[in-house]
């Protein structure tokens, strides 16, 4: 909604003006009442002013396209309560016995329904979509303050209500409006979660203020105590002066949740709630009539109906809470937590004769997808893939997200194939596309055959996912090997049988320091590979049997840095590729191509460095003899420290010699 444009000066004079001569008006009827201070306060110059108000009021309609029918209500409304305080004043101020009815009560009486009916287009337009709980709050608070509107006046004015029918429905209508006036009022505020603003603040102090002096004129008329010009009589005029200057004021912004919370949203409505239960305790020890009472005690049921609402509330609250701590925000799917429970359900029911099948699933290639069309096409790929999942396994179980790539199944087969079921689940998750390819890695367990608890479960069940997941890698890297190597072979065979038995040596060599699987892979791989970047190296200069001058050195020493650019061409050998660089560096820092020392110095590189070392020393090459195994090992301990590796070369000696006794004990036997 576009706030209004400030008030225009020759609007915001007028209401100065009109709010000083009430101001005069009041502290005359308080310090000099019924006393005749002039023109000034004549009893006609107070109609001009609730006219005029009247008239500002339609004015401001007129502006606001958006609220206009709202304020022209609120505006007819003064103006016909303003008529008939001019009909009353012009032709009934001296009459002796004021006709009941009459045009002044016609008017009186229209500005509470039209006011009303203002206010509600008004709480429409500017509060929205007001919650249950504060529609609830506001009937409460009407309902209590009408209750204490009741107890006040009307009992004095049934009492007075003398006369025919219509007359005693007239007496009557007064007070019945302004009760029903002044707790809708208090109602709406209400229902606006309390949040007075200067609209709201100048209405419900209007209505206040215009409920006040009807009250204490209506006790005093039915108690025959009322003389003119009374200090209230200015409750009716300041509150519909109020009630006209709100059509000027500019509208609050929509209220949002946070504004509907706070200590405010509990403890008002509790307060409205003992009015009602402090009228009926009061009932108790003294008379109270019966719309009071009846007032008060739907106060209570309406505190009572809060009360259910909010406990709907927070139930749907709880609800949401636990379905969002059990689902994946991304895919919908159930998270990691909900499988957890679900597992804990499953098991104790399960059987060898109705098992249930737990498979995990890490896709292959997400990362490279994610790199190069983005993390937003990354997270449309999950929800895709998730989507697929849960629709294979309708009827025959749940599909779960554990988080980043990894998804999860739990699979009731019945008589379904186990093995085609998980295959199936595998394929849901499956894409191609141009420049893309996405599979899955998976594990499955048979429960409750396999394991009795869920923890055991998923590590068994994770473990057979990476087992499988690493196969493909081994693989992908063996294949690009087997490329290579047949490279290598094509290009210069010799250098071929020199890899393979450096990859011989270098394996065992590995393993005899304890190095893990996948390392002793990669070692194995990266003997095999270490010479594949003298494809680069012209044939005069790799097989010349005499020395190299400076520049074919350098020529020469570049190979370790063009394997690796090779072999890093894999993205499955990467590993090997930095093993193949390092190769011919020195324990003491004199090595290429980086000339790193010691530790520095990768581990499988080191090993290689020794076999591929030993190996030259006893094969005859182009420029140097062939040598006894014995004397080889000799130099290898001659350049420990300097070299080698301490560590490697006594783990390639033993390695050697272990092997020697196991030959000498095949050839003896």
């Amino acid at each position: 909604m576009a706030p209004m444009r400030l008030m225009p000066a020759p609007v915001r004079w007028t209401y100065l003006a009109l709010g000083a001569w009430l101001l005069a008006a009041a502290a005359r009827n308080v310090a000099f009442p019924g006393r005749d201070l002039g023109p000034v306060f004549d009893r006609y110059v107070h109609d001009a002013v609730l006219l005029a108000a009247g008239g500002l009021c339609l004015l401001a309609a007129r502006r606001r396209s958006e609220e206009r029918r709202a304020w022209a209500l609120i505006g007819a409304g003064i103006l016909a309560w303003a008529l008939g305080e001019s009909y009353f004043t012009t032709v009934l101020w001296t009459v002796e016995s004021v006709p009941v009815p009459s045009p002044a009560d016609a008017g009186y009486l229209l500005m509470p329904p039209l006011v009303s009916a203002g206010l509600v287009l008004l709480l429409r337009a500017r509060a929205g979509g007001v919650p249950p709980t504060l529609l609830v709050d506001g009937v409460t608070a009407g309902l209590a303050v009408a209750a204490g509107s009741a107890a006040i006046a009307f009992d004095a004015t049934l009492g007075a209500a003398t006369g025919d029918p219509l007359g005693v429905a007239i007496t009557v209508a007064y007070p019945a409006f302004d009760l029903v006036f002044l707790g809708f009022v208090v109602g709406a505020l209400a229902a606006t979660g309390w949040r007075l603003d200067r609209t709201w603040a100048l209405l419900g102090a209007g209505v206040v203020l215009f409920w006040v002096g009807d009250s204490f004129y209506l006790v005093q008329i039915a108690t025959d105590t009322y003389e003119s010009d009374a200090w209230f009589d200015a409750g009716w005029w300041i509150g519909l002066f109020l009630i006209s200057l709100a059509a000027w004021q500019p509208a609050a912004p929509p209220a949002t949740e946070g504004d509907r919370e706070g200590i405010r949203m509990i403890v008002l409505p509790l307060c409205f709630a003992s009015i009602g239960l402090g009228l009926l305790i009061y009932g108790c020890f003294a008379a109270l009539n019966l719309v009071t009472i009846a007032l008060a005690a739907l106060a209570l049921v309406a505190v009572m109906a809060r009360l259910i609402l909010t406990f709907r509330d927070n139930t749907r609250m709880l609800h949401t809470s636990r379905g969002e701590a059990l689902t994946d925000p991304l895919t919908g799917l159930a998270n990691r937590r909900a499988l957890a429970r679900r597992l804990e359900r499953s098991i104790p029911t399960a059987s060898d004769a109705e098992p249930v099948v737990l498979a995990l699933f890490d896709l292959d290639g997400f990362k490279l997808y994610n790199d190069t069309f983005g993390h937003p096409a990354g997270d449309a790929l999950l929800i895709r893939l998730g989507d697929r999942l849960q629709a294979y396994l309708s009827g025959r179980g749940e599909a779960f997200r554990m988080g980043g790539d990894e998804f999860c199944a739990l699979i009731e087969p019945g008589e379904e194939t186990i093995a085609a079921l998980v295959d199936g689940a595998g394929r849901a998750l499956s894409e191609q596309g141009e420049g893309f390819s996405i599979g899955c890695s998976y594990g499955s367990i048979l429960l409750p055959r396999e394991a009795q608890d869920a923890s055991e479960a998923l590590r068994i069940a994770d473990q057979r996912m990476y087992a499988q997941k690493h196969a493909g890698r081994s693989s992908a890297s063996r294949q690009s090997r087997d490329v290579l190597l047949r490279a290598l072979a094509e290009r210069n065979p010799a250098l071929s049988s020199h890899s393979d038995d450096v990859a011989n040596l270098s394996e065992a060599v590995a393993v005899r320091l304890g190095l893990s699987v996948d390392d002793v892979q990669h070692v194995r791989h990266a003997a095999e590979l270490h010479d594949v970047g003298k494809v680069a190296i012209p044939d005069d200069i790799l097989s010349r049997p005499g020395p190299l001058d400076d520049h074919e050195w350098v020529f020469m020493r570049s190979h370790t840095v063009i394997g690796e650019r090779i072999i890093a061409a894999a993205p499955a050998l990467t590993a090997v590729a930095s093993l193949v660089r390092s190769s011919h560096e020195r324990w003491d820092g004199a090595g290429y191509p980086d000339e790193l020392t010691g530790a520095a110095i990768p581990l499988g590189s080191r090993i290689v460095a020794v076999a591929d070392a030993f190996d030259a020393m006893t094969t005859d090459r182009p420029y140097s003899r062939e040598q006894e195994p014995a004397v080889a090992l000799e130099e290898l301990r001659r350049c420990s420290g300097h070299q080698f590796d301490p560590a490697v070369v006594e783990a390639f000696c033993a390695e050697w010699a272990a092997r020697t006794a196991r030959a000498t004990v095949v050839a003896r036997g």
